[in-house]
């Protein structure tokens, strides 16, 4: 699994998921090419980087809804955010070979998100759109409603067209829109996604007994989602309390029927 010797020791590792309480950018270098057959990952969304004035800032008000984390401030600027994801898609892209990374278009990343689009062109071989059915009012007027988020799928040395050379859906069974109800809140995170989410894309693009890659674990969904659907697992958060919640779950929650 590993490329070098990572000596930062796990946070917990059982039943094949392990999860690292570390930067993901601290362990990604240290996993080798192809060591994971799918990254299913859901990275914050920079919701707290607004515009005042015509130029980007941080929104000052720690209880708006735009907080979404507990532990982490959710507001890099425009440069950071897109040097950040970028390195992390081409770390997974080397790692798994095939990303689904969910993310959605807000002011503090719209940017960023369109450069990674022009960035990689030839690596995304298609586009999901994530339908919630409603979404919260946008924080201003003539600012559209996000009922929405986009699903990318990103492949390794992609050739021409839309197939994907690993997959496991035959034709007519995987539609472009997911119709999805929004996941519910956990505390000290405003942001979970929903469980159905990473199974689809686990059963979509992986087998039993593949490796899921999450660089930004939560509390967890795509790893919970990875051990009951038969698949290993290893992620990187970088809070200590979402770990906790995470690997409590793993710990609690009763594998699924197969």
């Amino acid at each position: 699994m590993l490329a070098r010797e990572i000596k930062l020791k796990p946070y917990y590792e059982d039943n094949g998921i392990t999860i690292y309480h570390a930067d993901c950018m601290e362990i990604l270098p240290t996993l080798a090419d192809n060591s994971c057959q799918l990254a299913v990952t859901s990275p914050p969304y920079n919701m707290r980087t607004r515009i005042r004035n015509g130029k980007y800032t941080t929104r000052e008000k720690s209880e708006h809804f735009s907080k979404k984390y507990a532990h982490f401030g959710d507001d890099l600027s425009i440069d950071e955010y897109y040097n950040l994801h970028s390195s992390v898609v081409r770390e997974m892209m080397r790692i798994a070979g095939t990303v689904m990374w969910n993310v959605q278009i807000v002011t503090g990343s719209k940017e960023a998100i369109f450069k990674i689009i022009g960035e990689f062109h030839k690596e995304i071989k298609d586009v999901v759109v994530w339908d919630k059915g409603h979404g919260q009012p946008a924080m201003h007027s003539s600012v559209i409603n996000r009922a929405s988020e986009l699903l990318f799928f990103f492949e390794k040395d992609a050739e021409a067209g839309r197939a994907f050379k690993r997959s496991y859906f035959k034709r007519g069974e995987m539609e472009d829109i997911w119709r999805i109800s929004r996941g519910s809140n956990t505390r000290g995170h405003g942001a979970t996604f929903p469980m159905e989410l990473p199974i689809k894309a686990i059963d979509g693009w992986s087998k039993s007994g593949d490796t899921i890659l999450d660089p930004f674990v939560g509390t967890g969904t795509t790893l919970l989602a990875a051990r009951n659907s038969g698949r290993k697992a290893i992620g990187m958060e970088i809070s200590e309390e979402y770990c906790e919640i995470a690997a409590r779950s793993l710990s609690q929650q009763s594998l699924a029927p197969t």
